[in-house]
């Protein structure tokens, strides 16, 4: 092999690594900006009103309280020992946690003694006990949007009067009787929206 050859070689080499190198850093690249572009997305300014956060809310909330009824039955069938501990903190449940977390939401269920909760709105506790009354009187009742304050938004809806639900996380009750508390967060809610997609 003379110089030549030698060194058309060892050029080629170095060539060779550059474009391995590069093509690379061309794939994480492309990664980080995938990345990158959803952070805009989430960050860009947004024009959402207050009638579109509140139709998406009752939207998300019909969907995510029929889910998380469900999986809880399904929870307390399976390991009715827990029974207590879940109900109090629902996102032991992984698929009720993944949805607090998809959705931005806190997800509790509220029983009478909660009707003089200091942690609760009064609002709330207005609705509480409306919600007990009609459980009481046996007349059908619907789900409820109210807005908390700024930046908290509340969605409530009783749970299935015949679910064991009511009766396995609130046995203390005369009355079969549970309230689905879905809090949501205004910015939150705002940063997961696809503004595009919302209604007039």
């Amino acid at each position: 092999m003379n110089h030549t050859q030698y060194k058309f070689i060892q050029s080629f080499a170095c060539i060779a690594t550059v474009i391995i190198v590069l093509s690379g850093c061309q794939a994480k690249r492309l990664e980080n900006t995938k990345e990158l572009s959803r952070e805009i997305k989430a960050s860009q300014i947004k024009r959402v009103t207050n009638t579109q956060l509140v139709y998406t809310i009752d939207e998300w909330g019909k969907k995510i309280s029929k889910i998380t009824e469900k999986t809880l039955e399904k929870e307390l069938a399976t390991n009715p020992e827990k029974g207590t501990a879940v109900c109090k903190d629902l996102s032991q449940i992984p698929l009720i946690n993944a949805m607090e977390k998809e959705y931005g939401v806190h997800i509790q269920l509220l029983g009478e003694a909660d009707i003089s909760n200091t942690d609760l709105n009064p609002k709330e506790k207005e609705l509480l006990e409306a919600y007990l009354y009609s459980a009481k009187s046996k007349t059908a009742v619907t789900d409820n949007v109210q807005q908390l304050n700024d930046t908290l938004i509340v969605y409530n809806v009783p749970a299935t009067a015949e679910s064991p639900i009511c009766k396995a996380c609130m046995p203390d009750q005369e009355i079969s009787f549970a309230v689905w508390r879905l809090l949501f967060n205004k910015k939150d809610m705002i940063r997961k929206l696809d503004a595009k997609a919302l209604k007039e």
